[in-house]
């Protein structure tokens, strides 16, 4: 009993190990592998074990993909003059589902965060640059997280870009949709008011 119950805990260890998971909630996740029928856990099992053989950064802008290129660089009917910079892979996922925009990206994979001692060094600002540098695209949005280190961010790239032929534009930050003005903060009105566009 004592050798299940260490496979139980290192099961609850790892679950604990995933960003945001407490310890009662891998402990929830791990009993319920326990009592999962076999063939569903080993499905699962399969699946983390697919996705770290078979995923791999996207030769052209870092995305995840399963060959050479991800499906977004391979899609034809993507804009091809539009790209979009993000931190993180999860920041394109997100721009994906909420389905407005066609265009390309690209995956710095980090950012700049200077509180923390953390350069440029390690992000994707070269290929970056060269992708830009073949005039292919006429925009060039930057889709970075909207605080101190994603502000930081999007200089840096802005400063690499610098001299290319193609318009820098930021995501619009501001006032959410239904918002009161009560309830907005200092950042989120300065931001509405920089941001505001002719009526």
């Amino acid at each position: 009993m004592a050798e299940k119950r260490g496979v139980v805990a290192k099961l609850v260890d790892a679950f604990a190990d995933l960003p945001g998971i407490g310890r009662r909630t891998a402990e929830r996740l791990a009993y319920h592998v326990l009592y999962m029928p076999k063939d569903q856990a080993i499905a699962f099992a399969d699946a983390i074990r697919a996705v770290k053989e078979n995923l791999r950064p996207c030769r052209t802008c870092f995305n995840l993909a399963e060959g050479e290129r991800c499906e977004i660089c391979a899609d034809p009917r993507r804009d091809q003059t539009l790209l979009c910079v993000v931190e993180q892979v999860r920041d394109l996922l997100a721009l994906e589902q909420a389905g407005t925009y066609r265009g390309l990206y690209h995956v710095l994979q980090g950012r700049v965060a200077p509180l923390e001692g953390r350069g440029a060094e390690g992000l994707t600002l070269d290929a970056l640059v060269a992708r830009v540098a073949q005039g292919r695209f006429r925009e060039v949005i930057l889709g970075t997280t909207p605080n101190v280190d994603g502000d930081a961010t999007a200089l840096v790239v802005a400063q690499r870009l610098e001299g290319q032929p193609v318009e820098i534009t930021r995501l619009a930050r501001g006032l959410t949709v239904g918002a009161s003005l009560e309830q907005a903060n200092r950042e989120m009105l300065v931001d509405a008011f920089s941001g505001r566009r002719k009526f």
